[in-house]
């Protein structure tokens, strides 16, 4: 490595350091081992390697950088501070204070140049992936021989917890899969867990595992700067044909004189004897906070050429538009994330005929969508031709092979997940994810984060129910409900007739976050009252579907395929001389969000015993149905047996809730 250079970084990697322990130390919170163990790395990353302009952070081919070892976010705070990012050094003071900018765990959307939400272990690697696959899906939509618009690489920094977690190994063997040639996972190989030593917990040979996987394995002293460049040189000396494991060897908390290759740095401050005993070891001034001029001159002077770097990708971008204006058009589209103005009108056109599974009605819908939105791409765990996520008309993503539009995870429902997180962060394709209802537990940590983010993700859970049959209690859906709904930011919509499906796509699609379609496997009879305006039904989460004739004696309240056998039970109660009011409740989350003047209009006032029939479990209702009300609801796990033996068993019959109400 060139000598100023070399010496630049240097100081760049312990100021990264003198950065990270002052702020976990003021904060008396924080981790950190490893922006000390990995400063090296950091400092050439963001001072030699990454392309990126820290004046326009979503420039479209920028190369990303994914912490997924997220508790060392000191490591990412300080590189964007020092590498010109809005992020400021007062913000690196308020570390892990209320509402900085610089939380425990980076979290996207709140600080600036945070590609990806980060903290639980493991997920990062799989929104590296869907960013790689994302890159490469818009590379073959819009490269050209002339003017290769999307060549970014994604960089992934993941630790011994990254890697043992089992997230990161499904996300790996599908990016093996696939042959994600712009993905570099770098592996900070320090060999310290929280716990100890990682030989107490692991001995696995990683480097053979990822071979397996289909990677290039490289390897490097971590923190060498000379071994840095050299071991950076080999990868782009050759053409990248498989996504890159890059095992680095660093020293957890270097520069710490009695704690550094211990559990003891990773996840508490040094102490105050110990940062003065740091400082002194590495040469640093007293001054707190201390950023040395040439560090600040250095990055200084290299922002023109970032800015430049994206000025010559803009001009080759203009020069493309005007040779290729249809693909420009549709670029356009993706971007901007467009619907057409008469979404509604073209989805209310569709003929579906009933009787007709959640499930189907949805297939129909998404393969007219396809045609409507180019950045809409589908996926599946293994189970399209049961999840019904298939987009018939385009052809599967495939290794070296980018340019379909359907994407089979395999097997990996939480590597879809982070994935489909990931796809999404491309800010160009809007990615739909299939499994069955029960399996959405598989998937939970990758959603939280989803729903954390506002990452607009489609989530299509089929089987929702008990009412799938001979599958039996594994596979029967009790609590997945009511714990999707209880999450933040998640909206769960349960339609019960085909036009709520359409209306439920139109809401996912308006969102600018995560939506879980929850759809039978069994067939619906269509409830016509339900064919109304989007703003009049869908769109508030609840309406009347059937009003009283006179004072209510029952107001029903009901969701997905138990809607027409709440129909069923109206006309029934109706035929006894019962005034009944039949209430839809596809999104409780639309609702809440409704103003209390509407929510009173639906559900105020004395409208009778109120009751709910949900073939799930009963926990929530009794916001809605009140402490007097009756859930006719599933508490227990279900039964193997035909549907029609089921649905009896737990009372989920038009005799056995009029027996439960009368």
């Amino acid at each position: 490595m060139d000598t100023e250079l070399k010496k630049i970084l240097g100081k760049v990697a312990n100021t990264i350091r003198e950065l990270t322990m002052e702020a976990v130390q003021k904060a008396n919170s924080g981790h950190p081992g490893l922006p000390m163990g990995c400063a090296e790395l950091g400092a050439y990353l963001w001072g030699s390697i990454l392309r990126y302009n820290p004046k326009n952070p979503k420039w479209l081919n920028r190369d990303r950088f994914v912490l997924s070892a997220g508790h060392g976010s000191m490591l990412l705070y300080s590189c964007l501070y020092l590498s010109g990012y809005s992020l400021t050094l007062d913000e690196i003071k308020r570390f892990r204070q209320l509402h900085s900018q610089t939380p425990g765990h980076p979290e996207y959307g709140h600080t600036v140049g945070v590609e990806a939400t980060t903290g639980p272990l493991g997920q990062g690697v799989g929104n590296a992936v869907g960013m790689a696959l994302g890159l490469k899906i818009l590379g073959s939509l819009f490269n050209t021989d002339q003017f290769p618009l999307f060549t970014a690489k994604v960089y992934c920094l993941a630790g011994d917890g990254c890697i043992m977690e089992g997230v990161s190994a499904e996300a790996s063997s599908f990016a093996g899969h696939l042959g994600l040639d712009n993905l570099i996972l770098i592996y900070d190989a320090n060999k310290i867990t929280l716990d100890g030593p990682l030989a107490e917990s692991c001995s696995e040979d990683t480097k053979m595992r990822y071979r397996a996987y289909g990677w290039d394995i490289y390897e490097m002293d971590g923190n060498d700067l000379d071994q840095i460049e050299e071991t950076f040189n080999k990868i782009k000396s050759v053409p990248q044909k498989k996504p890159i494991l890059l095992m680095s060897h660093t020293i957890i908390g270097k520069g710490s004189p009695h704690k550094a290759g211990t559990s003891k740095a990773h996840g508490a401050p040094l102490g105050v004897d110990e940062v003065i005993a740091t400082k002194k070891a590495l040469g640093l001034p007293d001054e707190d906070f201390f950023v040395p001029q040439a560090v600040k001159t250095y990055f200084e002077q290299k922002i023109p050429g970032d800015i430049a770097r994206e000025e010559e990708w803009k001009e080759m971008f203009r020069n493309w538009s005007k040779a290729h204006p249809d693909l420009h058009q549709k670029f356009l589209h993706m971007l901007e994330k467009k619907l057409p103005p008469d979404l509604e009108e073209q989805l209310s056109k569709i003929e579906i005929k009933s009787p007709i599974a959640g499930r189907g009605a949805s297939n129909i819908v998404i393969n007219v969508l396809a045609d409507l939105l180019p950045q809409l791409y589908g996926g599946s765990a293994d189970l399209s031709e049961s999840d019904y996520t298939m987009i018939k008309k385009y052809p599967l993503i495939a290794p070296g092979q980018f340019t379909g539009r359907n994407i089979k995870f395999g097997t990996r429902e939480f590597a879809m997940a982070t994935i489909c997180s990931g796809l999404s962060l491309t800010d160009m394709i809007t990615p739909l994810c299939g499994t069955f209802l029960a399996f959405s537990d598989y998937m939970r940590p990758g959603i939280r984060l989803a729903a954390l983010s506002h990452y607009q993700v489609v989530y299509q859970f089929t089987h929702d129910s008990i009412l799938l049959g001979e599958d039996g209690p594994t596979h029967q859906a009790i609590e997945q409900v009511a714990a999707l709904r209880a999450m933040p930011n998640l909206h769960l919509i349960r339609p019960g007739s085909s036009w709520e499906v359409k209306m439920a796509w139109i809401a996912a699609l308006k969102y600018k976050g995560p939506t879980a379609l929850v759809l039978s496997r069994q067939t619906m009879n269509e409830v016509l009252a339900t064919h109304i305006p989007y703003a009049d039904g869908m769109a508030h989460g609840a309406y009347i579907v059937k009003r009283e004739n006179g004072k209510p004696d029952f107001t029903l309240i009901a969701t997905g395929s138990e809607l027409p056998l709440a129909w069923d039970v109206t006309v029934a109660l109706e035929k006894l001389g019962k005034n009944v009011r039949l209430v839809s409740m596809p999104s409780w989350k639309h609702f809440e969000a409704e103003t209390e003047s509407y929510r009173e209009s639906v559900l105020g006032g004395d409208i009778g015993t109120r009751v709910c029939i949900e073939a799930a479990c009963s926990f929530g209702w009794a916001k809605w149905i009140g402490m007097k009300g009756i859930s006719i609801c599933v508490d227990t796990f279900g039964q193997s047996a035909p549907l029609i033996d089921v649905a009896a068993e737990f009372g989920m019959t038009v005799d056995s809730i009029l027996d439960r109400l009368l």
